[in-house]
């Protein structure tokens, strides 16, 4: 197995007993005999539970990214793919945080340690988003004045939103469809979407 494959099977199998125990509750050596690599490969890797506790955000954060870069790379209208981005933002921190325990492995506990993490993510996200809006204003459908700050507000927007709809503390009371009318009509409302803002009914 290269070092890649031992590495990778040392977060998958911690991030497992992470879901299953608490990340409290998980000692090096759990971790050690159920990857069936022992404690010195253990340390040969990972010096502590709170570095390959990271490991594991980071494995979560890169899976994020991979799935937003195939996205933003669908060929897909400008208006069309800034939806499926921001759905597909909000469904895979769910799934990550429902992977990792439902929130019972202390998964994303530690907003200042997490944010370290993800600062490349949030970073790729707003560019992906500046290269979407400006497509769709270069078309016409958007009537953006500034494509950066308004990437800017659209990610933290969706980043302040991630934990109530992983809690499903959004619209309880709505079905899917009307809900994400809701989210059509603020998001087309604010990118000053031509063609598609008078379709939209509540």
């Amino acid at each position: 197995m290269t070092v890649q494959k031992t590495k990778a099977k040392l977060v998958d199998v911690a991030r497992q007993l992470f879901a299953k125990k608490g990340v409290e509750e998980t000692t090096m050596n759990d971790i050690a005999v159920a990857s069936k690599k022992g404690r010195r490969t253990l340390y040969t890797y990972f010096k502590s539970k709170e570095q390959i506790y990271m490991a594991v955000v980071e494995s979560e954060v890169e899976r994020l990214t991979e799935t937003l870069k195939t996205v933003a790379a669908k060929p897909l209208q400008p208006d069309e793919k800034i939806l499926e981005m921001i759905a597909t933002h909000l469904d895979s921190i769910k799934q990550a945080v429902f992977r990792n325990g439902t929130l019972r492995a202390g998964f994303f506990r530690d907003i200042w340690r997490v944010e370290a993490v993800r600062k490349d993510f949030d970073a790729t996200e707003i560019q992906l988003f500046r290269r979407v809006l400006t497509e769709g204003k270069e078309s016409g459908l958007f009537n953006i004045e500034n494509v950066d700050i308004t990437a800017d507000i659209l990610h933290y927007c969706i980043k302040g939103i991630e934990v109530p709809y992983i809690r499903n503390q959004i619209g309880e009371e709505l079905d899917d469809e009307t809900g994400w009318r809701y989210v059509l009509q603020i998001v087309y409302g604010a990118l000053g979407h031509r063609g598609k803002q008078e379709q939209i009914t509540l």
